[in-house]
Parts: C-alpha cells; sequence; structure tokens
C-alpha cells in the first residue's frame, strides 16, 4: 500500500474515531454503522480520483457528489412529505427529513430516540467532517490542520453530552486517531527523501552518522521518536484534569454521584426537568404521547404530573437533589393528608400507555399515587412523590419510552371551608417552601400585599392571587414572549403583564412563598382530550405548568392562575362565585396587541421555546396542517433544475461521447468510423499514431488492447475498408455494411479487456475529450487569424494619411 493510500485510511479511521465521541447523545450506535462504510465510499472516492489523477477541486466535487448521491440512496423517500414520484423522493422528502431532524435536534432530550432525521444529520455531519479531513490530509497535505475539523467535532459532542463517565474514552480514541494519522503523514514524507531511518544496532552507532548519543547508547528512529511523544501528550491530557482539583469537574471529571443514582439510596441531581420537557415535546405536529384510560368520574381532573420544581434561587425553578429510594408496592400516604379528606375521597385506576418517541425520564403519573405497576428500573422520590428512570448502562437511563403501565390514586375532594379553615403547617414544610432568594425584586412581594389585601388567611390569599392572574388583573396569555431568566423575569412579567404557563406558575408561586405559603411548582400535562372508544390522548399541546400550594389536612393543592383555553380551575378554588371558567381578560386597546388566544396568529411565528413547550395552542397546528401545503412548483423545479446540474455534470463527457458516437457512425462514412475506432481505444489507453498506415494502426490497437479474436478481426475488418477507401480508383464505392457494428463490437472488447477502474474512466472521463480543446483552440487560433487577415486588409485600404 503506498504512503498516500495509507494517510487516506487512517484519515478517515480518526474521523470515525473522533465520531464515537457523538454517540452519547443517541439511545442507540446503529447509526455509526451506516456512517462508517459511506465514510469509507467517500475516502475511496477521493484515492480513486487521486489516482487518475483529477485536480483538487475535481477531486472534493467528486466526494461531495457521491456523498450526496449516497445520502439520497439511503435517507431520500423516509420523511412524510406528501409528495409522489422520484422528484419528492430525491428533492422534496430528502429536504423535509433534513429539516425535521433539525427540529428532533432541539426537541428530544440527550440522549435522543435515533429518529431518520436526527440520524441524518449525524451521518452527514460525519460525512462533511471527513471530507475536510481528507481534503486537508491527503489532498492539500497538512494533516496538522486536519486536527481543526477533527477538534471541531469532538467539541460539539463533549458540549452537548456533558462529559460523563466515558467521555475519556472517547477523548482517547480521538487523541489515537489523529495521532496516528499524523504518524502516517510523517511516514509518507520520510519516505519521500528515499529509506526511512531507523536505529543504529546497539553498541555499533558510528560517529558519521550522526544517529549516536553521548553515552553510545541506542540511537532513536524519527517515528518511534513522534509515537513516543504522540503517547506521552496523551498522557499528560488524560492525567492533568485527575491532579488539577480546577478541573476535577470539567470534561474528564467524573459526575457527581446525584443523577446516575449510585450510592446509598442515589439522588436527583438539581437539573431543571423543564429542559427535559421542552426537549421532547414537538408542538409543529402535535403528537400524541400518552394514552391512558381511567375509571375516575372526574377526568377533568385527571391531571398527569411529573415532577414538582421545589427550589428557586433566584434565577429558575428546579428540582433539589434528594434521596432516592426503591418502589415500594405501597406509596406512602401523600404530605399532610389528613383522614378526614382522605375518607372522603376515591381511589381510581389509570392505565397509560407512553408513545415510542417520548423519551422522558420522569413518570407521568395522576397526583398523588398510591400504587405504580410498571416494569423496567425506577427509583422513588418520596417528597415530590415521582417516579426517576433509574441507571441501565454506562451512560443509558431508563425512560418512559413505550412503557405501559398502571396507577392508582386518590381523587381528592377538598372544600374551599377545609382549605380556609387549614392549620398552619410544620415548620419544617413552612421554611423549606417558603425560602425566596434575597435577590427577588421587592416589587414581588410587594404586589403580593397589595393583591391579597384584607384576607385573613392563606387560602383566601392563594385565591385572590389565583384570580389575579387569571380574572382581573390585566394578563393576557401571550406564547411570543419569552420565557427569560433570572431575578428580574418575575418582575418583567408583573410589569408587561403577558406570558404563557411558566410565567403564571412561577409567578404565583414566587408570590405565595412572600406571603409565607408553602408553594412549589408542578410539570406535566392537561387531562387530555376523550376519544369515542374511551380511551384519552394527551398530546405535545397539553404540556403545562400549575403552581401547588400546601395546607395541611389536605396537602399539595393545584390552583390554575393561567388564562389558557382548555384550563380547568379546580371547584375549590372558586371561593366566591363557582363561575364555569374564568373568562379570559379583554385585550388592551392598541391596535398591535395580539388578541389573548392560546396559539399566535398565523402572521406570526411561535418562539421556539414555546414551541417546545407546547405552548403554541391548536392554531399552531391547524396552520401547519391547513397553511402549509408544501412547496410550491417552482421551488420543486428549481430544486429539480439543481439536482439535475449536479447529478448530470459528471455525466457530459459520457453523453457527448455517445453524441459523437452516434453521429459519426449514422454517417456512413468510412472515415468517420475509422476515427470513432481510433477514440474508443484512446479511450481505454491506447494513444492514436497519426504516422501509421491503417493496417499497422489496426494491428498495434489489437496488440495493446489485448482484444480477443473476433473483436480484433472487427478492427482489421474496418481498416480494410479504410485502405480501400484511401486507396481505390476515383469514382470506386467502398461498401460500408457492417461497419458500425464492427466499430461497436471492438469498442466492447477494447472495454472487456481493461479493469474496472479504467472502464469506468473510459465512460466518464475519456481521455479523447482532449478533442475538444483541440478542437477549441484551433477555432480560436482561426478567429484569431481571420481577424488580423481582416484587420491587415482594412488598415491597407485606408489612406496614408489615415494609417497613422
Amino acid at each position: 500500500m503506498s504512503g498516500r493510500a495509507k494517510l487516506t485510511l487512517f484519515a478517515a479511521l480518526a474521523t470515525l474515531l473522533t465520531a464515537w465521541s457523538l454517540t452519547p447523545l443517541v439511545d442507540t450506535s446503529a447509526w455509526l454503522l451506516k456512517a462508517a462504510p459511506l465514510l469509507a465510499l467517500q475516502s475511496a472516492v477521493g484515492a480513486g480520483a487521486r489516482r487518475v489523477p483529477l485536480g483538487r477541486s475535481l477531486t472534493v466535487a467528486a466526494q461531495l457528489l457521491v456523498s450526496l448521491v449516497l445520502l439520497a440512496f439511503f435517507f431520500g423517500g423516509k420523511a412524510e412529505s406528501g409528495g409522489t414520484g422520484p422528484m419528492a423522493y430525491l428533492v422534496t422528502d430528502f429536504g423535509a427529513l433534513f429539516v425535521q431532524g433539525v427540529q428532533d435536534v432541539g426537541e428530544f432530550a440527550i440522549p435522543a430516540p435515533p429518529t431518520d432525521g436526527i440520524q441524518l444529520l449525524l451521518v452527514s455531519g460525519v460525512l462533511v467532517i471527513g471530507l475536510l479531513v481528507d481534503a486537508l490530509a491527503v489532498t492539500l497535505r497538512t494533516a496538522a490542520a486536519a486536527g481543526l475539523p477533527l477538534l471541531a467535532l469532538y467539541s460539539v459532542a463533549a458540549g452537548l453530552a456533558g462529559g460523563g463517565e466515558a467521555s475519556w474514552f472517547s477523548f482517547l480514541l480521538a487523541g489515537s486517531g489523529y495521532l496516528m494519522m499524523l504518524l502516517a503523514e510523517g511516514r509518507d514524507r520520510l519516505a519521500q527523501w528515499g529509506r526511512v531511518f531507523g536505529a543504529a544496532p546497539r553498541g555499533r552507532a558510528s560517529a558519521d552518522s550522526g544517529l549516536s548519543s553521548a553515552q553510545g547508547g541506542q540511537a532513536m528512529a524519527p517515528v518511534r521518536a513522534g509515537r513516543r511523544i504522540g503517547a506521552a501528550a496523551l498522557g499528560l491530557a488524560l492525567a492533568v484534569p485527575m491532579a488539577l482539583p480546577a478541573l476535577g469537574g470539567g470534561m474528564l471529571g467524573a459526575r457527581d454521584g446525584g443523577e446516575d443514582g449510585s450510592g446509598p439510596g442515589g439522588t436527583i441531581s438539581a437539573v431543571n426537568p423543564l429542559v427535559s420537557l421542552q426537549s421532547n415535546l414537538n408542538t409543529q405536529d402535535n403528537r400524541v404521547v400518552l394514552k391512558y384510560r381511567t375509571d375516575s368520574p372526574q377526568q377533568s381532573e385527571q391531571y398527569l404530573r411529573f415532577v414538582a420544581l421545589d427550589e428557586f434561587n433566584g434565577v429558575k425553578w428546579e428540582a433539589s437533589g434528594r434521596a432516592l429510594t426503591d418502589v415500594p408496592e405501597r406509596l406512602p400516604n401523600p404530605p399532610g393528608l389528613s383522614d378526614q379528606v382522605r375518607v372522603s375521597a376515591s381511589e381510581v385506576r389509570t392505565s397509560i400507555s407512553a408513545a415510542d418517541n417520548y423519551t422522558q425520564r420522569y413518570l407521568p403519573m395522576p397526583y398523588p399515587a398510591t400504587a405504580v405497576e410498571i416494569g423496567g428500573k425506577w427509583r422513588f422520590e418520596p417528597a415530590g412523590r415521582t417516579l426517576v428512570g433509574d441507571q441501565m448502562g454506562r451512560e443509558k437511563f431508563q425512560n418512559v419510552q413505550g412503557a405501559q403501565y398502571t396507577v392508582r390514586s386518590l381523587l381528592l375532594k377538598p372544600t374551599a371551608q377545609q382549605l380556609q379553615k387549614a392549620p398552619e403547617p410544620y415548620p419544617a414544610i413552612r421554611e423549606e417552601y417558603t425560602r425566596v432568594p434575597d435577590n427577588l425584586p421587592p416589587v414581588v412581594a410587594e404586589t403580593a400585599r397589595q393583591v391579597t389585601q384584607g384576607s385573613r388567611d392563606d387560602y383566601s390569599r392563594a385565591v385572590k392571587l389565583q384570580d389575579y392572574f387569571a380574572v382581573n388583573g390585566g394578563f393576557r396569555y401571550n406564547t411570543r414572549t419569552a420565557s427569560g431568566t433570572g431575578p428580574q423575569a418575575v418582575a418583567r412579567f408583573l410589569a408587561d403583564k403577558e406570558g404563557f404557563c411558566i410565567h403564571f406558575a412561577f409567578s404565583m408561586a414566587a408570590m405565595s412563598r412572600s406571603l409565607g405559603i408553602p408553594a412549589r411548582v408542578a410539570v406535566g400535562f392537561t387531562p387530555g382530550e376523550k376519544q369515542s372508544d374511551g380511551s384519552v390522548n394527551v398530546t405535545m399541546r397539553d404540556a403545562h405548568a400549575w403552581p401547588e400550594l400546601y395546607f395541611e389536612g389536605v396537602g399539595w393543592t393545584r390552583f390554575e392562575p393561567t388564562p389558557r383555553a382548555g384550563i380547568n380551575v379546580p371547584d375549590y378554588s372558586r371561593a366566591q362565585a363557582p363561575a364555569a371558567q374564568p373568562s379570559a381578560p379583554a385585550p388592551l386597546p392598541s391596535q398591535s396587541a395580539a388578541q389573548p388566544s392560546a396559539a399566535p396568529s398565523k402572521s406570526e411565528a411561535c418562539p421556539p421555546a414555546l414551541k417546545k413547550l407546547g405552548e403554541c395552542g391548536a392554531a399552531a397546528a391547524a396552520q401547519g396542517a391547513s397553511g402549509d401545503d408544501g412547496p410550491s412548483v417552482t421551488t420543486v423545479l428549481g430544486w429539480a433544475a439543481a439536482v439535475v446540474a449536479v447529478l448530470g455534470l459528471p455525466l457530459l463527457p459520457l453523453l457527448w461521447r455517445s453524441r459523437l458516437r452516434a453521429r459519426r457512425l449514422g454517417t456512413g462514412k468510412v472515415l468517420d468510423a475509422w476515427r470513432e475506432l481510433g477514440d474508443a481505444a484512446w479511450d481505454v489507453g491506447v494513444a492514436p499514431d497519426e504516422a501509421l498506415s491503417p493496417r499497422r494502426a489496426a494491428a498495434r490497437m489489437a496488440d495493446l488492447g489485448a482484444l480477443e479474436p473476433e473483436a480484433a478481426q472487427a478492427v482489421h475488418r474496418v481498416a480494410g475498408a479504410v485502405e480501400r477507401a484511401l486507396y481505390a480508383p476515383p469514382g470506386a464505392q467502398v461498401s460500408y455494411d457492417g461497419l458500425a457494428q464492427d466499430v461497436l463490437l471492438a469498442r466492447a472488447g477494447l472495454l472487456a479487456a481493461v479493469g474496472r477502474a479504467a472502464r469506468v474512466r473510459a465512460l466518464l472521463l475519456p481521455r479523447s475529450l482532449a478533442r475538444l480543446s483541440w478542437a477549441a483552440s484551433a477555432r480560436w487560433s482561426s478567429i484569431a487569424a481571420a481577424t488580423s487577415t481582416r484587420a491587415t486588409a482594412l488598415r491597407a485600404r485606408l489612406p496614408l494619411r489615415n494609417r497613422a
């Protein structure tokens, strides 16, 4: 194997080893098995193009074209774009799948499911990096610079994956691949100077060799020294972060023992589950994520809650780190629930099925659950009464994807009187769930006191806060409002009075805490939509967040401050008038203000953060269904023309030769057939020799072309006809019968006698293509000569006085 071929191999290997760092981003590594052969084919095309040889730009263009064709072959037609025919397969569906992949990247949690769109992005990304590495390391012979695209690939993977237990292994693979590529490039450069130097034998290093050490020890070859330097560099890169405390939590540092569930009981790390919720919900097609059946007589109260955010640090609400336990057969009693309220409650049974594309790690359940029947590895967090997926492998966790489970829960029916007469909560509950950060703007507490002025108990204050947001405070439900973070987010919301469920839930919980009412934020789904068969579908659009306030004797109680269509306000929170639903406030008089609808208008874009939360409402889905009829005819034709141009460009020489062959053989002239036969031999490597007679040229063609007897006889028959046409008496007729078939037979014999690579080149890059440049040069010379002649004649006609 030549040095350049080895360099090509190691460049592809370095790309593949670096691509391993992307595997933690997806549930399975099957996409890498697709990327590996495609990367190998791309590198093989580059090696073949350099062997022809082609120019550098043509080599990269050939690799890019083959990569696009391979991607279209593997992924075309997998997106449901609605188009039909080959044009939709090559353009519409392929483009739609790419767009779908971009959406999936922003909407699925890590590790994401291996959707076709995500696999397309991963495979195409690896091919792009591989093309850059091959071009820099092999085509341009700058292997050191090829480390930049490899570094970019590894940095993206490490940044998204957030380190992990196997990050050191990914780093080792990526670094080793880069060093092997540098080693192959160094050996190839040394080989160009002659024999690669090796170490002198021990004790025999001559003084004039220049390789002996001062102590007369063994000299070291440059390649061996490079290997040792590379190994030392990798060792230092792995060891230094472990030795320095400041780097212990970085890329190579181990995770805190919380999220992996290791250690005694394990813990939930303080991560914001809203990130997981936002990543897993897709409002573009509003897919069904959960289906359930329940025997609850009040399906409107069947909220599916999966986590509670109980820690407010002034920047965001998040789930605090708590100890996990094994899931008991019967869950403990809900905190704060008295026997009086429990007696009036009924236990309901709900059977839930999760969609295969829903990868939430927290288990959605009605609150408060009393028993859960589910397979897999799950842990229980008692304070929030949530089930969390346990670790199943090195970097894989149990999730709800495709799960079928049954939950028994209590249907609580507290009354307004019970809540109003609730005793003071235990000091530990009050202390933990009324904490507010020091940097919380004073306007939050001041507004809470003003709104609840005159109330004598926590329940009345909670109802006034709910009505302030949902009914009489002038707030509008607006999906265009950015969620925002930081201590000023609540203050901005109170001033602007526009937002969606996150704003309302967070603000009411913060204001409740400022009043001394224990509060937290729950995240989950509203009850969904009942189907004709009795089942209930929960879709992306049902994602929701709401505040939970604690009342001794009742426990954690749901309130609904969000003025959103379809939100069910609990009966116990209607202290004054039991209205069926809080009406949405009237819009502001500004003409530019949006109506208080649950979704943006057709002309307004829903921000990505709101799309991920399912806050774009039904109008967004309707817009995607009815307002978007697919690409226009002009767009499809434009893309089709571009694809035809790209795919047809390499076929132009083939089409030109086919057209020229048909024209020559169709003229009925012997000399045209002879020219075609000569060009056919030239295409496979038998260069023409105009100095030979037709008979000698035919013998040379049959010899150099290694023709079989039948094809050789066809060549001699054509040569005989040429001799008769050239040397026959004037007026003699030379028969053309069968010459076209003889030319085609000889051409087939010439192609069959060469290898596959030479045959492909003869078809796609025929050597006789040089005649075009010769003809263009001759044409240019003719035009230049004619122009010069005309100028000389014109100058001769002018009078002498005008010539100056």
